[in-house]
């Protein structure tokens, strides 16, 4: 796979002006914070998520 993951937007300042890292594969720069950051994929859940049902003891909605 050689395409990367591209952010829409910066994960610390949320500006957009974002350009490819020479950091290495996956980093990214952003010129309004001049930060460098990189993507990473971190795996699968084993179980998934459970989320509790809406009838059972869920928060009152009133």
């Amino acid at each position: 796979m050689s395409e990367r993951a591209a952010p829409f937007y910066c994960p610390y300042c949320a500006e957009e002006d974002l350009r490819p890292s020479e950091a290495g594969p996956g980093a990214w720069e952003c010129a309004a914070c001049n930060r460098a950051f990189r993507l990473s994929f971190l795996g699968l859940l084993a179980s998934g998520i459970v989320r509790p049902s809406a009838e059972s003891g869920g928060a009152d909605a009133s």
